[in-house]
């Protein structure tokens, strides 16, 4: 970690990392730095170890509401007071346990965005899961439940919180560059309710809080997403690929499209997919993070393919890159939209191709536990370097894959008929 005296202007030129966190130390004051996060949050805070001999770390303060100046002064009377045989970080503790919801909410996003927070698999919360719990908390949790002190919520208080969000009394247009507007509704009220409940949890885990004062909420039945896409209307969708493809589509977005339909992969994974995680002689990919954590996944013939004809932007690593940078091309569901309104079908999302892979292995005679490891429930996981993925779970991707192409191309196949006789 760098070292220097911090002061107005070595504060103002640190940037923010792409994950996780980055800390400047200050060169008079030892243990007192400055911390920034990838939102871009800075925060002056201060290590020691106690009279114990354990090591702590506090907040002492958002850069902006104190100066370098106070916050090193702070960290001063903090250190003076560990000489003294006290520890400042219980001191917080007992002071936060009056804090408000919005500031329970920042002690939970910087803590968990330094990793100090387990979530599933008792692993570090994504980045990606913490920018959605943001997002629910600065447009529906503050501004319902902000104020509120967390030790004197009810059930009530929150079960209204998750009644308010369903009929959209914080519903306002999105900022960050996303189009449309944030309405709430049921799926959004139950997350939001979800979200509140796991910060007040791991609030009382880490001894913030004596007890959880609106455990046994009921969260509102979320509705199944059951939407598959039939027979004809795969047959449909690859008609409307073909056209599309003539019609200089994206090229690289259609490869997504039908490497979601091919493999069953959740969107993120699809989009994400790097080359050197694609072993085609092995006929897996070898995912280091998924929603399950690192996984091996079997892939068939007929989506290596689809993978193997994307064309390679040098000091780009995706299967499917963005024309900019040397990011994942991103914008699939956009595509998805176009392709299907020429085929005339509706209600049709990634997911749903997802679901339309498990389907057509169903109906192929396939176990419902066979099904699950297809589609990354089951554990299929990467132990040191040592890869495998077994034979019969690869014959039930290829056939599955195989049939979903076959029916793809009966439909480009009617295209190409239509064409020939007009």
């Amino acid at each position: 970690m760098p070292t220097v005296k911090l002061t107005k202007r070595s504060v103002d030129g640190l940037l923010p990392p792409a994950k996780g966190q980055a800390v400047l130390w200050d060169t008079e004051v030892r243990g007192f730095g400055a911390r920034i996060l990838p939102s871009g949050t800075k925060t002056f805070i201060l290590q020691y170890r106690n009279p114990e001999g354990i090591q702590r770390r506090i907040n002492i303060g958002r850069y902006g509401i104190l100066t370098v100046d106070q916050a090193r002064d702070q960290a001063k009377l903090h250190l003076a007071s560990v000489i003294q045989g006290e520890d400042p970080a219980d001191e917080n503790r007992r002071a936060r346990k009056g804090m408000t919801v919005a500031e329970m909410c920042d002690w939970y996003l910087i803590e968990a965005r330094a990793g100090n927070i387990l979530g599933r698999l008792n692993r570090p919360i994504k980045a990606s899961s913490l920018d959605m719990d943001e997002s629910r908390i600065k447009t529906h949790i503050i501004p319902l439940l902000g104020k509120r002190v967390v030790t004197q919520l009810s059930i009530a208080d929150v079960e209204q919180m998750q009644s308010d969000v369903k009929n959209g009394k914080t519903a306002k247009a999105r900022t960050g560059g996303r189009g449309g507007k944030a309405t709430g509704g049921a799926g959004v009220a139950s997350r939001c309710l979800g979200t509140i409940q796991a910060i007040i949890g791991h609030a009382k885990h880490k001894g913030l809080l004596a007890n959880h004062p609106t455990q046994g909420a009921k969260k509102l039945a979320s509705k199944k997403r059951t939407r598959r896409l039939s027979v004809a209307e795969i047959e449909m969708l690859g008609k409307a690929l073909a056209y599309a493809e003539q019609n200089h589509e994206n090229p690289v977005a259609l490869g997504v499209l039908q490497t979601l339909l091919l493999t069953g992969f959740r969107r993120e994974e699809a989009q994400a997919m790097q080359r050197a995680w694609v072993n085609a002689a092995g006929g897996f990919v070898s995912f280091p993070d998924t929603k399950g954590g690192a996984q091996v996944r079997a892939i068939g013939p007929a989506a290596l393919k689809v993978i193997q004809s994307q064309a390679e932007i040098v000091g780009n690593p995706h299967v499917f890159p963005s024309e900019a940078g040397a990011g994942p091309y991103t914008a699939v569901s956009s595509c998805l939209d176009r392709v299907c309104k020429l085929a005339g079908i509706s209600g049709v999302t990634p997911h749903t191709l997802r679901h339309t892979f498990g389907s057509i292995a169903g109906e192929l005679g396939f176990s419902e536990l066979t099904i699950r490891a297809m589609l990354g429930h089951a554990s299929q996981n990467v132990t040191q370097d040592y890869i495998h993925i077994d034979e019969a779970l690869k014959l039930a991707v290829q056939r599955t894959s195989d049939e979903i192409a076959r029916l793809l191309e009966v439909g480009a196949a009617r295209l190409q008929t239509m064409q020939q006789a007009a």
